[in-house]
């Protein structure tokens, strides 16, 4: 089976693209390396361009017209930039989306999967939320992947295009075999701050504010291994038509009650504070790390865990890496990649 997957070149994406060759599945990777590293991509199949360039994916899908599924993990993704460069991250993550799409119409692939992202949910505080949870995003990042999830809703709806929107929470941690991982020298995510600070690239990890309501004043976070991630994307892939066929019902997220299109989270179901991954963190490294509270960024929430048993139901997955696996990981990565680079 062949799966094309955009931004197959970045982080998860590459991810996703070693799960599923594990599993004698062929990815086919479309990537316009704005974010994404070409050597991500080696031993695969690669396209190097823009998903919004018709004529390219058209010759995509006419050189492998066995592509079966679309994994779609293109995107930009920092919420702190997207706060300052708002029209760049709809014209990335909607508009070219939605070009995408409209190419997409004309081929014979009818199942998609979307990456996209728990930060569409409200203000939990703290909580845990399933898929009907009410959906408020704070940032322009969050709200891109909302609007690109109703458009997706209604191209399902119009078109016959089966959507999976997988909702993913906190991705941390590498490639378990080191393949692939965060490539990014200032990444904006607190494990990556956290790994800059103590490899002295930044001088401090500053926590985004400390008087947030819950157990600790610092915000929660549902910290989940990219290689759980990868996993449940190839479980998607292999058992898309079972999640289809399963019964309808009200708990199946905003739009669940619609036949061609499904929600499902994607998280650990265990909330870690800020200060929590501080601790777990420095008991890694076996040393401290300077830190110090500081004033909540625009876009933050208190944040929440996944409640994730509808992705169990439906995909037989669940999360098994620890957090400390997590952390262990994106340290091994880092040791290794940025001795090359």
């Amino acid at each position: 089976m062949k799966v094309l997957v955009t931004g197959g070149a970045g982080f998860i994406g590459s991810t996703v693209c070693s799960a599923l060759a594990n599993e004698a599945m062929t990815p086919v990777i479309l990537d316009s390396l704005v974010t994404g590293r070409r050597e991500f991509a080696a031993g695969h199949l690669f396209y190097e361009g823009d998903v919004a360039d018709a004529s390219l994916v058209r010759c995509i899908l006419r050189d492998h017209p066995d592509i079966d599924v679309v994994i779609h993990c293109a995107a930009l993704i920092d919420v702190p930039e997207s706060i300052n460069e708002p029209g760049r991250y709809y014209e990335c993550n909607v508009s070219r989306t939605l070009a995408f799409l409209q190419t997409l119409r004309t081929s014979n692939v009818r199942k998609f999967i979307f990456s996209s992202s728990a930060s569409v949910y409200g203000d939990a505080t703290g909580g845990a939320v399933d898929e009907n949870a009410a959906v408020e995003p704070a940032s322009p990042y969050a709200r891109s992947k909302l609007m690109t999830e109703f458009i997706l809703s209604d191209f399902a709806r119009s078109h016959g295009l089966r959507t999976l929107a997988l909702r993913y929470f906190n991705p941390i941690g590498a490639d378990p075999e080191l393949r692939t991982g965060q490539h990014l020298r200032f990444p904006s995510h607190a494990l990556g701050r956290l790994i800059s600070v103590h490899a002295g690239r930044e001088r401090e990890f500053v926590v985004a504010g400390g008087d947030w309501p819950t157990r600790d004043g610092s915000a929660v976070r549902d910290y989940i291994h990219v290689w759980d991630l990868a996993r449940a994307h190839m479980l998607a892939v292999r058992r898309f038509d079972d999640v289809f066929a399963a019964p309808v019902n009200a708990s199946m997220g905003f739009s669940g009650l619609m036949t061609d299109y499904r929600v499902l989270n994607l998280g650990t179901g265990r909330g870690c504070t800020v200060l929590e991954l501080i601790k777990a963190f420095e008991s890694t490294v076996g040393c401290a790390v300077p830190w110090r509270v500081g004033p909540r960024r625009q876009g933050d929430v208190a944040g929440a865990f996944a409640d994730a048993g509808l992705a169990s139901n439906l995909l037989g997955w669940k999360s098994e890496f620890s957090l400390e696996a997590g952390v262990a990981d994106a340290l091994r990565w880092n040791e290794r990649f940025w001795t090359r680079h």
